[in-house]
């Protein structure tokens, strides 16, 4: 070694096993620590947002594929599908493989799952899956079509870890599976977390970026509603939606769906059928009972887990005397029955560069991907047709002259000479002499002859339809759009997830409800619903009806009132208190539905009961609210005083303790008055004799009873000279008489006669009506008539009526509505 050779680099230690650079120690960390941050970026935590997959994930379905473990075919131990994914392609642990392999197989956590699995893949529970030697797996059909032409070049591949054997660096996916499935990934200094969506809501919006590359996100919400979880739920506000979507970074309210229902003796309960996204059941259980007990939620008696393979089912048993609403609040208030997905839309682009990303950004870089897949693959079919018709256009040459071919091979001494003299006798290329020797005698006959011959011109066409394709940006976007249809139509379903427009509180926008009539019925159960005037024909007096409500044995309908769909409705209960809600909250229901227990709207104690129900329209200027007892009291307050209804309602008249709440109606102030009785009287009186209180106050005596109660209350306006009082017996008889039959008298008085009938009859319904009118009749039990009040005849005061409705055994009319 010379002296030179011999002397120590500069800076350099000369140790025993040679030449150590010194380097700052922070250097070395700094570089080998993004070194390793990279590793993990690139390599491990974040997704290719062309195919939206993770590389281990991506190397499951590779290693998949080379086992033929496609849809069709037969499952295969899911050890064998980890061990070749190890050994071949991620040299990673066994168990974090087979983890991937399970998550790709679960229904709740990937909206359209890449892998079929069979055997125990875990639960919403959070129980763990069986181990890989007891499991077995395929791909699924949408997994398959993620490797759909990847031998036609249409990818590149690289060498696998040991250099053995080559793997794809992403896969062809006709579909956006970034957006499909989303994507939760933690990386060092990053991380990604995407929701999953509708296939045909993603496919719709990409179709649309086609031909409008510019579109915003605010564009493709046209066809992108939101999330779609595979746990259903609903999300919260289209706009903060939209923000976040555009920005690729942002919070998404969501919740599980629960509803109240009513059940017999007070038995209420909470009813959870859909938790949000990427919450464990079990723990949602354990958390509740864990505020019970700590006296955080009040009013819950117990809690049962009632789910099966059908859905989730949590049953929360609530105490009598609870309010419903309220507890419901509470739970999504104190537990994750009400959760934030936090939007962060990381994904790697080109493979290399993670980036965040907006809606149109991933679709667009998708889109590329996929023109780029298409114009691959036409060019290796271009190349594939170009060297078949190359084939063929020398058997046909050959074939054209069989004759002088077969004379030329057998004067041949050999295979060489042969192909030499076809290639100066026919004017061919080795690779069409080659074909011509190996043709088989049968393919001499002429119908084989012509056979080629027609092949011959199929692959010329298909070689100028390949370079019609790569000639053209717009027709590789045809053929993209034509695939996305097809996948769409395959495999295109319904939303899971409900989205609703407002933020959580404020679900339902007023503005957008449209404005027609709805016939509300409220059973003595609580089960309420609202139903179109239309479900009900019009019949002939006399007639039994149709089924226009299912009811228990033991409950009857108490309520039939028409409003209009923008209306309020004011509730009187029992205990003098008044609630109100948007008529548009009570869920539209069939004509024989039961409807939801009214716990689910109001904030009313299972104690309670409704006693009367009032629409009320949003102008109500200088008018009042006029509220008829049992006994024969009247109440008047301004409408002004029931502006402000708190959720828990607010206390609308005093009422003694044998008294009850019959009917409430809305005055002008100079209206007239009938108050009608259970044994046929009826008092007729001007508004102005009873005079307003503030609420809540006791009332005045409106008519004077004996052994009587109140049944109904009619407000008249105007002229009276055109109305009649429409009366009904509980079996179904029924008259009208002219409203001015009945005298006016001072509030107060005993009334008049107003119907005849026997003893063991009562009178259960009146309405002032008009001879233009139609009404509905309802009876406990459900049945529903629909008349014209022109087809009841008028009668003096002093007569039983007709028949108006022909009921069944142990029935009763319950109530009428005027159309």
């Amino acid at each position: 070694m010379s002296e030179e050779e011999e002397k120590p680099i500069e800076g350099s230690n000369n140790t025993e096993i040679g030449y150590v650079k010194e380097r700052e120690i922070t250097d070395e960390m700094e570089e080998s620590y993004i070194d390793y941050a990279m590793s993990v970026i690139v390599s491990r935590a974040l997704p290719d947002v062309r195919d939206g997959l993770k590389p281990v994930q991506r190397r499951i379905l590779y290693a998949m594929d080379q086992l033929n473990l496609g849809a069709g075919g037969s499952f295969k131990k899911s050890a064998t599908v980890v061990g070749e994914t190890i050994g071949k392609y991620h040299p990673h642990g066994d168990q974090a493989i087979y983890d991937s392999l399970v998550r790709m197989a679960q229904d709740f956590s990937l909206r359209y799952p890449l892998v079929n699995g069979q055997g125990n893949f875990g639960s919403l529970d959070g129980d763990p899956a069986a181990a890989m030697r007891y499991t077995e797996a395929k791909m699924s059909h949408i997994g398959e079509e993620m490797l759909n032409d990847i031998n036609k070049d249409t990818v590149d591949f690289v060498d696998n870890f040991d250099g053995t054997r080559q793997e794809p660096k992403v896969l062809p996916s006709p579909l956006p599976q970034l957006l499909l499935n989303g994507c939760l990934g933690i990386a060092v200094g990053m991380a990604t977390k995407i929701p999953p969506h509708n296939l045909t809501e993603v496919v719709d919006a990409s179709l649309h970026l086609l031909d409008n590359p510019d579109a915003t996100t605010e564009d493709l919400f046209e066809y992108i509603q939101g999330p779609d979880f595979p746990t259903g739920g609903v999300v919260y506000n289209r706009e903060e939606m939209i923000s976040a979507y555009s920005k690729g970074k942002g919070s998404i309210v969501m919740r599980g769906s629960a509803e109240i229902k009513e059940g017999g003796k007070g038995r209420t309960k909470i009813i959870i059928n859909e938790i949000p996204y990427n919450l464990k059941k079990s723990s949602l259980i354990e958390k509740i009972a864990d505020l019970v007990k700590d006296d955080e939620i009040e009013g819950v008696k117990g809690i049962r887990d009632e789910s099966s393979k059908g859905g989730v089912r949590i049953v929360v048993l609530l105490k009598q005397g609870s309010y419903p609403k309220q507890v419901l609040s509470q739970l999504y208030k104190f537990t994750r029955l009400q959760k934030t997905f936090h939007l962060n839309a990381v994904a790697l682009v080109d493979g290399i560069q993670p980036q965040l990303l907006s809606l149109p950004e991933i679709l667009n870089k998708f889109l590329e991907h996929r023109q780029e897949v298409v114009l691959r693959r036409t060019k290796y079919l271009l190349k594939k047709a170009e060297d078949r018709a190359h084939i063929l256009e020398g058997l046909h040459k050959a074939l054209a002259d069989i004759d002088k071919a077969i004379e030329v091979i057998r004067s041949a001494k050999h295979k060489t000479e042969a192909r030499k003299k076809l290639r100066e006798e026919f004017d061919l290329t080795i690779k069409q002499a080659d074909a011509v020797l190996n043709i088989k005698l049968q393919r001499l006959a002429k119908m084989e002859r012509e056979k080629i011959a027609d092949e011959l011109e199929q692959k010329k066409e298909e070689i100028e339809e390949y370079k019609e394709i790569i000639e053209s940006d717009e027709e590789i976007k045809k053929v993209v759009k034509k695939e996305l249809r097809k996948v769409k139509k395959e495999y295109g379903d319904e939303r899971r997830t409900r989205v609703v427009e407002g933020q959580v509180g404020d679900i339902e926008k007023k503005d957008l409800v449209p404005s027609k009539d709805t016939l509300i019925t409220l059973t003595d159960e609580g089960y309420i619903k609202r139903v179109s005037p239309k479900s009900y024909k019009v019949q002939n007096r006399g007639g039994k009806g149709i089924i226009g409500m299912k009811t228990s044995e033991k409950d009857k309908v108490n309520h039939f009132v028409l409003a209009n769909t923008l209306d309020d409705l004011l509730f009187f209960t029992d205990t003098g208190k008044v609630f109100r809600i948007p008529a548009y909250k009570v869920p539209s229901g069939s004509r024989q539905s039961k409807g939801r227990g009214v716990s689910n709207f109001l904030n009313i104690s299972t104690d309670e009961s409704i006693l009367s129900i009032l629409p009320l329209k949003e102008d109500n200027d200088n008018e009042f609210l006029v509220m008829a007892t049992e006994n024969g009291i009247i109440n008047k307050s301004s409408l002004e005083d029931f502006d402000n209804i708190r959720k828990n309602g607010i206390r609308a008249m005093k009422l003694k303790d044998d008294d009850q709440l019959v009917k409430v109606g809305k005055t002008s102030g100079s209206d007239q008055m009938m108050i009608v009785t259970e044994q046929g009287k009826a008092i007729r009186f001007k508004e102005d004799e009873v005079r307003a209180t503030g609420r809540p106050s006791a009332g005045v005596k409106g008519i004077s009873l004996n052994d009587d109660k109140v049944i109904a209350m009619e407000i008249i306006r105007g002229k009276i000279s055109n109305k009649d009082l429409l009366v009904l017996t509980e079996n179904g008889f029924g008259k009208r008489t002219a409203v001015n039959e009945y005298r006016a008298q001072s509030r107060g008085g005993k009334g008049i006669k107003t119907v005849s009938f026997s003893d063991d009859n009562k009178l259960k319904a009146a309405k002032v009506v008009k001879e233009s009118d139609g009404i509905i009749i309802i009876t406990k039990k459900g049945q529903v008539m629909r008349i014209k009040v022109d087809s009841i005849p008028s009668q003096g005061r002093n007569t039983q009526g007709v028949r108006i409705m022909k009921l069944n055994k142990k029935d009763e009319v319950s109530s009428i509505a005027v159309i």
